[in-house]
């Protein structure tokens, strides 16, 4: 019994410590799932009367009225047990461990938060407790769901685990929100509802149960009763001559487990400091010199109540042990998947760091090699525009404006001045060449700026797609940056080599091209005839049609070797060297200049660390679960 009890108080004990106590419900959460025994009555209902009696000491912080009862959280453990008991004059959950031990040996307490300080005097708790509470919520009267760990070391407690939660209340009083009847109201349905929770219903003797607050709470909850153990407080402040037999006995309202009654110190009592011991004395005598209850006194009392529900949470985590296994191997899987998807925490060290940043770097590089080479989509676009764009900006080239016979006849006429041509309108065609291969630059640079286009896209995806890089923003933003500046080096280099291309075509003609040629030849051979022909239609005719089927031959040329130059300029560069600048300006950085670049959204650190610290707790609970497992 001892191990399965411990079992839930150190997993219990870990939930604390690791920031687990069912308050963020965006991460996978075991405290909902550990079995509890919660403490439900309202004001006034003797809740921590009946606490105090089991655990056999007055250290819980009083006031002058319920409204300044502390909540908190009970854990009752020997060889490990736990009590939560939450009061609203702390306004947070004290998680209490009691450990039975040995009789005769000195009574301690140890806070979590103090560390191994042992306080024997348990005022001084009283205090602590305060204070503590007054740490997180101030000297306000709200609530909180942060608890406060307090472990206590006696022979006069048993292993148990309970948890007490504030009194329901349809009031507010002074110095309160209005809003605090719904948080506690709220607080105290998110530990009933559970399947895991055993219900403990307080209720006055002096009361009617048909009103008491925890019954109708239970009834809703839990409308079998399998769940629901019935307290019947304050059985010695009933008029004389009335009992509570109907109710102890089950008539007035039947539970699946028996009602327990229990006389707690009354308000004279504490106030005259009358010893807990002493107390569980009197409460027995009661019992068994009581005509109304004497019968019934084998199952009366707080010690009887405190073995009766040890029993039943050993029985409870017993048949709980599996599927909480099941929902820790889960949530370990579901941790670790997220965990490697917000990678891992940044070094501090500033060789491992600019090792981090390479790394993110050569992972963007490989993203940005498989979009170009097929491993991604994308690069196919690059084909697109030496396959379809450039051949069709080619062929809308103005070529028949400017070989319009018209517009022939001019540039030839122009070309040689006042004195007219004597063989070939040499000049003429030159003219007319470079006229028409000055169109070819068009073409070439869109080519070069499309590629240009589509490699800065492509940097963009990739960088999106390096999912290491989505931690770090800043990063991205540097990458990006020195990536678009490398891609417009490239461009640049590459528009000057297109261009020069044309140029070069402009600047020396293939003359075996006209020496091919057909000759104009009169019939006859008459010389006179020859020169009459050079200014008709036919003759200028055959001179565009000359530079046409040039023309067309350098077309033809020009569309093979842009893309050549364009991929060797920019698309083989970008794949060899594109953060090649990058990595010799972030060699140079030290300190903050790396803290910077690995500058993560504050958010995210949040959530690793969170995420971190719940698989921390999963599998310490799944060891904790085997090693008892085994023990068995």
């Amino acid at each position: 019994m001892e191990s399965v009890i411990g079992l839930v108080n150190r997993i219990q004990k870990a939930c604390t410590v690791l920031g687990d106590y069912g308050d963020d419900r965006s991460l996978p959460t075991l405290w909902d799932s550990l079995p509890t025994i919660v403490v439900v009555g309202g004001q006034s209902s003797g809740k921590s009367s009946v606490l105090e009696s089991m655990v056999g000491r007055d250290f819980l912080p009083r006031g002058s009225g319920e409204e300044i009862r502390p909540f908190c959280a009970l854990f009752f453990a020997a060889a490990a047990a736990i009590v939560f008991d939450c009061w609203i004059v702390t306004r947070r959950p004290l998680v209490l461990q009691l450990y039975k031990t040995d009789q005769g040996q000195e009574e301690y307490a140890q806070f979590l938060h103090t560390g191994n300080k042992r306080y024997k005097d348990f005022s001084v708790v009283r205090r602590e407790i305060e204070e503590e509470t007054d740490r997180v919520t101030g000297k306000t009267k709200q609530i909180s769901s942060l608890p406060i760990n307090l472990s206590i070391y006696s022979p006069n407690v048993v292993n148990l685990t309970l948890i007490d939660l504030p009194g329901l209340t349809k009031v507010a009083v002074e110095g309160q929100p209005e809003s605090i009847v719904r948080e506690i109201e709220n607080m105290v349905r998110s530990y009933v509802d559970k399947p895991n929770c055993i219900i403990l219903a307080i209720t006055p003797a002096n009361q009617d149960v048909a009103t008491s607050d925890a019954i109708k709470l239970a009834r809703e909850v839990d409308p079998t009763g399998e769940r629901t153990f019935g307290v019947l407080t304050k059985l010695d402040l009933m008029d004389r001559g009335t009992n509570a037999l109907d109710v102890l006995d089950g008539r007035s309202y039947r539970l699946q487990h028996p009602w327990v009654g229990v006389v707690n110190r009354s308000q004279a009592d504490i106030n005259r400091n009358v010893d807990m011991i002493a107390a569980r004395g009197r409460e027995r005598e009661f019992f068994a010199t009581s005509p109304d209850y004497s019968h019934l006194a084998s199952r009366m009392g707080s010690e009887y109540l405190a073995k009766l529900l040890s029993k039943q949470l050993e029985a409870v985590i017993k048949a709980c042990i599996p599927g909480m296994m099941s929902l820790i191997n889960k949530s370990i899987d579901d941790l670790e998947e997220e965990l490697n998807h917000l990678g891992k925490p940044v070094a501090v060290d500033s060789g491992a760091q600019l090792y981090t940043i390479l790394e993110l770097c050569r992972a963007f590089d490989r993203i940005f090699k498989e979009h170009l080479d097929g491993g991604r989509p994308g690069g196919d676009r690059i084909y697109g525009v030496f396959d379809y764009q450039l051949p069709v900006a080619l062929k809308k080239l103005p070529l028949d404006r400017h070989l319009s016979l018209q517009n022939v006849k001019k540039v030839v006429s122009e070309a040689d001045g006042y004195q007219p041509h004597l063989i070939a309108p040499e000049q003429g065609y030159r003219r007319l060449i470079e006229g028409a291969l000055n169109y070819f630059r068009g073409p070439a640079e869109a080519s070069v700026d499309a590629v240009h286009f589509t490699l800065k896209e492509l940097v963009r995806k990739s960088i999106g797609e390096t999912k290491e890089l989505k931690r770090f923003p800043t990063l991205q933003a540097d990458i990006a940056a020195a990536a678009y500046e490398a891609l417009e080096r490239f461009r640049d280099d590459s528009k000057k080599t297109v261009l020069r291309m044309v140029d070069m075509e402009s600047s020396y003609l293939t003359v075996d091209f006209f020496r091919k040629l057909p000759q104009e030849v009169e019939a006859g051979g008459n010389p006179a005839a020859r020169t009459a022909d050079r200014y008709t239609e036919g003759h200028f005719r055959r001179i565009a049609s000359n530079v046409s089927s040039y023309v067309s031959m350098v077309s033809e040329m020009l569309r093979n070797n842009i893309p050549k130059a364009v991929v060797y300029c920019q698309v083989r560069e970008a794949k060899q060297s594109l953060l090649d600048h990058f990595y010799v300006e972030v060699g140079k950085n030290e300190g903050e200049q790396l803290t910077r670049l690995l500058d993560e959204d504050p958010v995210l650190m949040k959530r690793r660390e969170q995420c971190g610290r719940r698989l921390e707790l999963c599998k310490a609970a799944r060891n904790e679960i085997d090693s008892v497992l085994w023990a068995r």
